[in-house]
């Protein structure tokens, strides 16, 4: 969508900018002044933000806006003297003041005068209510609702269609227009910002990575010309011998004349080459110094602090706290934190989804809060920081903590498992369960939850720039939802290897350690490659296998590993040489190619030579799947031995359970069957594509895409229609069963035991025995 262009727009327009900044300034310094009330830089920080509104809104001409700014400066005024003394009743009507402006600056429906007829009772509400708050005088229960409020009661409505952080514009000839929401009104004057166009932006990244890259090429030029230099040497060195051979010669006087002008000439051209030399090799290294300041400043543009992002969270807990009868305040820590503006303007919804549930669902109200021996006042953290080149947002509180029995007992009560696989399922796979779409823990249905739109909105989010999410409770103690997300979308900091005389790049946010190991120090544990790695044995794969690009050989009897991967689930890929780190651009891949199997992106180096980055989420599943199907190469096989299992039915089971992925696949194996598993639908996608199976069993429920989908693409797919697909949920629903078959599957299992014969009779009645 185009910005548009401010100096064309009027002057009401400017005021409602100005406004949406001050009033945000306003929000942030109120509800820091309800913990200190008479904490100085916040007092002139509400009394600069008011002055501002009113002078703005009086050069417009809103006498209305003029009057409400006006006794919100008389009540700063009073407590800057120290002639009031702010207590949480001036901060309600205040901060209902601020709402007030709010709607006199963008009128409801587009009113323009909305003030002065459909408002006008909430304007005089108001302008009676603080004078006499301000005095000691009871006020009446508030009529008009509070913007704030209705914000946090319809977050619904805002996840699905989030609308961007604002960004404070140029507005010339408003006072106090300078400043950013989250910026102190004192340093407002010295912050001014342009808007610009998000497609501006990316084409401007693209251009500089793009002149980057090109600014870098003279390299070889200066190098030829080197070269160049070098010959002309020799050149006169050959020259020098020749005259001194012919020298005892008899030689006519022009011969002579001519040798002598061919070593002058050929001597200035040297000197001149070496002249040239020198301002070219200047001129590269400015070129490419001011390349890369252009690149880096560009990209800056795309980077913005986190407290873009937070400005209207403190109030919203606070008033979500008030509906519901506790005392909560929210602390935000890493508001400097350097966030992509695509990441977060993301993040808007799914933060405000977690903190409404952490005040919903976590805090206690004060009497269990007092009995537990707690605060009254609830507290709910929001962070953000660098973590090993990733972004971490981590929303946790100090209340009662998830009941992992209850939710045990709503996993079972809406048939999304039954009791033998929900007393397997462990606290992370439980935990999961809540982010599931239209899952909730309360019975009912209120203005805050249980209306069947939650933390799926967190999941879906995370989906789209392949992030993760990590729950963890403590009975009593709290939650903590810990995001893990790129610093970018656009730049990654690669480990470039070599892999079958191509390069490919790690994102060195996933990469643990990178080794290189003698060969013979390699174990063979189970008849696969081991390393001693931190004190435990680390399985060894080849990147030539996973990708399914030639052969690993050990190079100069060194073998070079990259260690990807967490604790236990952590892997050694070899590759064939590492090539050092790079920044890279990242450039998308062409939409109709669909998702590549272990590719996340391409990228150009800085000769220009594309190269393919990698997906290490899909290629840590790769590694797991050939680890269990007993597949895994070693340094010195060819993988002529493989064929030897080949008539053994294959059979791909796809569930995002762990302990259900592994039931099915011992149960098959030890009848015989060679099974290889995917984490999730867009896994057993990639699989299915890859190589031949006889069957796939699918579970419904999955992350990135579920079953019904990767039934229909299986379907859809003319190499792949005859393949039978049998669906076996946990998950009795009707629906599901329906869309399932529906969808082309052969079979649907509900609710069946996997250790009785049911299962496997019906997977010898689609494939037949497991041998032929």
């Amino acid at each position: 969508m185009s910005t548009p262009d401010l100096s064309q727009m009027s002057m009401l327009d400017l005021f409602r900018f100005e406004a949406e900044s001050q009033i945000a300034q306003l929000n942030t310094s109120l509800l820091a002044l309800e913990q200190q009330p008479t904490a100085a830089e916040h007092l002139e920080a509400c009394m600069r933000a008011g002055h501002s509104l009113k002078g703005a809104a009086r050069i417009v001409g809103l006498e209305t806006a003029v009057k409400v700014a006006h006794v919100l400066e008389d009540c700063f005024v009073l407590a800057q003297q120290g002639k009031l003394q702010l207590e949480k009743r001036h901060i309600d009507v205040l901060l209902r003041g601020a709402d007030l402006l709010g709607r006199i600056a963008a009128p409801p429906d587009g009113d323009e005068a909305w003030a002065d007829q459909a408002g006008s009772a909430e304007v005089q509400a108001f302008l009676q209510a603080l004078p006499a708050v301000m005095s000691g005088d009871e006020v009446a229960p508030w009529s008009a609702p509070s913007v704030a409020m209705q914000a946090a009661l319809a977050a619904e409505a805002a996840t699905q269609t989030p609308a961007p952080v604002p960004a404070a514009p140029l507005q010339p000839g408003l006072s106090g227009a300078e400043g950013t929401p989250v910026q102190p009104a004192s340093q407002a004057a010295a912050a001014r910002a342009v808007r610009v166009s998000p497609e501006s932006l990316d084409r401007l990244l693209s251009l500089t990575g793009e002149s980057l890259v090109e600014s870098r090429r003279l390299k070889h030029f200066s190098a030829s010309m080197l070269r160049m230099k070098r010959v002309q040497r020799e050149a006169v060195q050959a020259l020098d011998l020749l005259q001194q051979k012919l020298s005892g010669s008899q030689l006519d006087e022009f011969a002579q004349t001519t040798l002598a002008e061919l070593r002058t000439l050929m001597q200035t051209n040297q000197q001149l080459l070496g002249e040239q030399l020198i301002a070219v090799d200047a001129f590269d290294r400015r070129s490419v110094n001011l390349s890369q300041q252009l690149y880096d400043e560009a990209l800056a543009c795309r980077m913005r602090p986190f407290a873009d992002g937070t400005a209207g969270f403190a109030r919203m807990v606070r008033d979500v706290g008030h509906a519901l009868g506790k005392s909560v305040r929210l602390e935000i820590s890493g508001n400097a934190t350097q966030i992509d503006r695509d990441i977060l303007e993301k993040l808007e919804a799914p933060l405000g989804h977690l903190l409404r549930n952490a005040v919903d669902h976590g805090i206690e109200d004060c009497p269990t809060r007092r009995a537990a021996g707690k605060r009254e006042q609830g507290v709910v953290r929001l962070e953000a920081r660098h973590s090993a080149g990733m972004l971490l947002i981590e929303v946790s509180d100090d209340g009662a903590g998830i009941d992992l029995e209850a939710l045990r007992r709503t996993v079972v009560a809406r048939g999304l498992a039954n009791e033998e696989i929900a007393a397997r399922l462990s606290e992370a796979e439980l935990l999961d369960f809540l982010l599931l779409p239209s899952f909730s823990l309360r019975e009912t249905v209120t203005e805050i939850s249980g209306r069947g739109v939650g933390l799926d909105v967190v999941a879906d989010m995370l989906k789209q720039v392949r992030g993760t999410i990590r729950i963890t409770t403590r009975a009593g103690q709290g939650s903590r939802f810990l995001l893990q997300l790129p610093l970018t979308l656009s730049v990654i900091r690669s480990l470039l290897v070599e892999i079958a005389g191509e390069p490919y790049a790690f994102p060195l946010a996933y990469v643990n350690r990178t080794l290189r190991l003698p060969a013979e120090t390699l174990q063979t544990l189970e008849g696969y490659p081991h390393f001693s790695h931190e004190g435990r044995q680390v399985g060894l794969v080849s990147a030539h296998q996973a990708l399914q690009r030639g052969q690993w050989r050990a190079r100069d009897g060194n073998v070079c590993v990259v260690v990807i991967g967490q604790d236990e689930h952590s892997y050694g890929v070899a590759v064939d040489a590492f090539l050092g780190e790079r920044m890279l651009v990242v450039q998308p891949l062409d939409a109709r190619l669909g998702k590549i199997p272990d590719i996340l992106a391409g990228a150009l180096m800085e000769d220009g030579a594309p190269l393919l980055i990698l997906d290490v989420a899909d290629l840590l599943r790769t590694v797991e799947k050939l680890t269990a199907s007993g597949r895994l190469q070693t340094v010195d096989q060819d993988g002529t031995d493989t064929a030897a299992v080949a008539v053994r039915k294959k059979v791909l089971v796809v569930d995002d359970s762990l302990t259900v992925r592994e039931l099915e696949r011992k149960l098959l194996t030890n009848r015989g069957y060679q099974v290889t598993v995917a984490v999730d639908g867009m896994d057993g996608w990639n699989a299915v594509r890859a190589e031949h199976f006889d069957l796939v069993i699918t579970d419904i429920d999955m992350p990135r895409m579920d079953g019904i989908e990767l039934v229909t693409l299986i379907r859809s797919a003319v190499q792949l229609q005859s393949l039978p697909v049998m669906i076996v949920s946990y998950k009795d629903r009707e629906e599901d069963r329906q869309r399932g078959l529906a969808a082309g599957a052969d079979h649907y299992f509900t609710k069946s035991s996997f250790h009785d014969e049911s299962l496997l009779q019906a997977v010898t009645d689609l494939i037949g025995e497991a041998t032929t």
